[in-house]
């Protein structure tokens, strides 16, 4: 895994995200993977960044997701591009949900745990403060144990 500076070829947002990071820096990232030994080099890599760190990733699928997320670190932008998927907040105990078509985006506000469900082929692009993300299974309606998958940690 490494960040590119300067790339001037075309970037698939759904193998190679994009880091935007301080000084409005956008920095593709080359052989980036949901493996721990990548998130961890990746975490070191843009370290400096902090807080303000972003990653702009695409993601396609069709289903129920698999499990909730949130990102303490800041605020998540999920666009949905095509298709249509439903996205779910637990707020204090209570779900809520907002169903978005091609073209709408919501806000995740920071430390919210959240889950994507797309109905049928769907892809949602996502702008998200990944420093300190949490993972959780989604075994029923709200989030209830921590497994502790690696996201980007505080410098």
């Amino acid at each position: 895994m490494r960040l590119l500076d300067n790339e001037r070829h075309a970037v698939d947002l759904r193998t190679t995200p994009v880091h935007l990071g301080l000084g409005s820096r956008a920095k593709p990232v080359e052989g980036f993977a949901w493996d721990p030994e990548v998130l961890q080099a990746y975490s070191a890599a843009v370290a400096a960044d902090g807080a303000e760190g972003r990653m702009v990733a695409i993601f396609d699928g069709d289903g129920p997701g698999d499990h909730w997320e949130r990102h303490p670190a800041g605020d998540e932008l999920v666009v949905c591009l095509s298709g249509s998927v439903t996205v779910t907040r637990d707020v204090g105990g209570v779900p809520d949900s907002v169903v978005l078509g091609p073209g709408e985006a919501t806000v995740n506000p920071a430390g919210a745990w959240h889950a994507v469900d797309m109905t049928g082929p769907a892809s949602i692009l996502t702008v998200t403060a990944g420093l300190g993300t949490d993972h959780r299974p989604r075994p029923g309606a709200r989030p209830t144990e921590n497994v502790g998958t690696p996201g980007p940690e505080a410098p």
